[in-house]
């Protein structure tokens, strides 16, 4: 067994873990049975974080593991390049969804394109975590949905948890990637809770899950949006109407087999994101399922999102994201006969 792999830890007994809490654990247990293993970024150390996932991993690792890195994010990303290279797995945080956009290029032209530029000789096991997405009462730079940058980038592997399950188990799985992973992290889903046994298995982190099943509608959703997903279908019952929901959990690659084949079963989808629907992860979906499921489909595919304007006060936040009504509302424009 080689250093970097999962090893077979036995089960713990069940503890109720908020999603940052899984996190944490899911970082702590793979910097205990990886010595090449770090973690640095921005207030990462003493602090724990600006959300506190890494709380406490300075103290047992010290700072030779666990290190505060300058207010420069194209810096981290850099340094994370070069270790990554000489044998280390750096697991890096970019604080907010925003600030990672100084480390733009660095991502794009050197992370994404490493393995292919040297035919695969040189592989990059960099694990990029980035709180994302609203719903917190954040102002700019603190509430964007940057997925479709990330997702429009071949080399990256792009995931979003929804939950503390997924969250510890798709981290772990991220860091024993020898490909670089994009891990986002919905910051509006960091205080739910759940009772976990660590370690725990979810399904491969390139696998979408059905949540919840159905017979009239899809509804395709991720990370922060999953929730709205689940509520829109209990609010739907009344209506007579079953909602099936899907959670991606990966982005990029997509799950052709798991969505098509729901999509197929109930012949109408809808696709939700906080993103704006310009141009956004939402259009690829429902291009791509088109493409491939169109003599299945009843009605043209929607996009259920945010609005094409820049993250709102968060006075407004609530009128910008998707909600079951909004969702709703946009179910009944279609033909149902």
């Amino acid at each position: 067994m080689t250093p970097h792999e999962t090893t077979v830890a036995p089960v713990r007994a069940p503890v109720i873990l908020t999603m940052a809490a899984a996190l944490n654990a899911a970082i702590q247990d793979a910097m205990r049975d990886d010595p090449t293993v770090v973690l640095f970024g921005e207030d990462v150390g003493p602090l724990g974080g600006v959300f506190r996932v890494t709380d406490g991993l300075y103290a047992e690792f010290g700072e030779s593991r666990v290190s505060d890195s300058p207010l420069a994010e194209s810096g981290i990303v850099g340094t994370a390049i070069g270790m990554a290279m000489y044998g280390l797995r750096p697991v890096v945080e970019m604080q907010f969804d925003a600030f990672s956009y100084p480390a733009f290029e660095q991502i794009v032209s050197h992370v994404a394109k490493m393995r292919n530029r040297t035919r695969g000789r040189v592989q990059l096991p960099l694990v990029i975590r980035i709180p994302y997405a609203g719903d917190i009462g954040g102002v700019e730079h603190h509430s964007d949905s940057s997925e479709a940058y990330w997702t429009a980038t071949p080399g990256l592997t792009v995931v979003s948890p929804s939950n503390p399950a997924d969250a510890y188990s798709m981290l772990r799985e991220a860091i024993s990637s020898d490909d670089p992973v994009i891990f986002l992290e919905p910051k509006s889903r960091y205080w739910v809770k759940a009772e976990l046994s660590l370690p725990v298995h979810t399904p491969p982190m390139n696998t979408a899950v059905v949540l919840r099943e159905g017979t009239d509608v899809t509804l395709i959703a991720y990370g922060p949006t999953v929730k709205t997903a689940l509520a829109t279908a209990e609010l739907a019952m009344a209506e007579g109407l079953s909602i099936e929901v899907i959670d991606l959990r990966s982005l990029s690659p997509f799950d052709d087999e798991t969505v098509g084949a729901s999509v197929r079963k109930t012949s109408r989808a809808a696709v939700l994101h906080e993103a704006a629907q310009f141009g956004g992860y939402g259009a690829e979906v429902a291009a791509r399922l088109t493409e491939r499921n169109f003599f299945h489909l009843a009605a043209p595919i929607l996009r259920i999102t945010g609005f094409d304007i820049p993250y709102p006060s968060p006075k407004l936040e609530e009128y910008f994201l998707p909600s079951p009504d909004r969702i709703l509302a946009a179910l009944g424009m279609w033909e149902w006969n």
